[in-house]
């Protein structure tokens, strides 16, 4: 694989609870994905919206779920990415999956759970940060409140692509739109951040900023705000190495230790 990634983002509205209403709009959707991708991701929790206390029935939809991702990966040719509501062993998770047409290739389980919501009270939080490969293209997928904590977000020259898929309401859109910048330029690292629309369950509404960033800050590419649509941009790892090489902050770096 070249240094070129081609990636898809998903800003779709999303049906309350209902997993099967919103898997037949995201196949909808990606009948237009009409140029080849690498990789498509999908908002935090896409199958049911940002749900806790039905968190019981959602979680058996895990094995459905995941057979349609690895169907769309399949007719794609592509990795999808995403987070949905699972239960193991009597505890339950926002586990976002990696998935191609072979099935499952990594997960992660949201690290951050955000207590002004409740999340804390719902689920587990998960204890190892992940990174997977696309070609020569190392990504970081994380999820919604992980934005705000830049030392879990932290780049030790293990990846070049930091992805965040969310359920963040527009009353603070301006925290997703400073904070997705920030995690580029203290990381030097392309960001894709991946937002939902509509109007939840809680009366919170979403307007989107489902976006590219490069490594320097600057806005690559947007979703129209209040739409359901998709962006897809190439992604350039030479260009970004080039720009490491001459500009290498992160040589400079404060050692952080994480506590688990």
């Amino acid at each position: 694989m070249t240094d070129l990634l081609n990636v898809s983002l998903i800003q779709s509205s999303l049906e309350w609870g209902d997993v099967e209403e919103n898997l037949n709009h995201l196949s909808k959707l990606l009948v237009g994905l009409n140029e080849k991708t690498d990789l498509v991701i999908l908002p935090e929790m896409f199958t049911s919206g940002f749900l806790m206390n039905e968190k019981e029935r959602i979680a058996p939809y895990e094995a459905i779920t995941l057979g349609w991702m690895q169907k769309q990966a399949s007719k794609l040719h592509t990795f999808i990415v995403g987070s949905i509501i699972v239960e193991e062993q009597g505890q339950y998770f926002n586990r976002l999956y990696v998935v191609n047409q072979s099935g499952v290739m990594c997960s992660y389980d949201k690290r951050h759970l955000f207590r002004m919501g409740e999340e804390n009270k719902h689920f587990s939080a998960g204890k190892e940060r992940k990174v997977f490969k696309i070609g020569n293209w190392r990504i970081c997928p994380l999820v919604c409140y992980d934005l705000r904590f830049p030392v879990w977000s932290r780049n030790t020259n293990d990846y070049d692509l930091l992805i965040y898929v969310a359920n963040w309401p527009s009353a603070r859109r301006e925290v997703w739109n400073t904070l997705l910048k920030a995690r580029a330029i203290e990381n030097q690292t392309y960001v894709a951040g991946v937002n939902r629309i509509g109007e939840d369950g809680l009366n919170l509404t979403y307007k989107g900023g489902t976006c590219f960033i490069d490594a320097k800050g600057k806005l690559i590419a947007k979703c129209e705000d209040n739409k359901s649509e998709i962006i897809s941009s190439e992604l350039n790892l030479k260009d970004l190495k080039d720009f490491r090489k001459k500009f290498p902050v992160l040589l400079d770096a404060d050692a952080f230790r994480i506590e688990i």
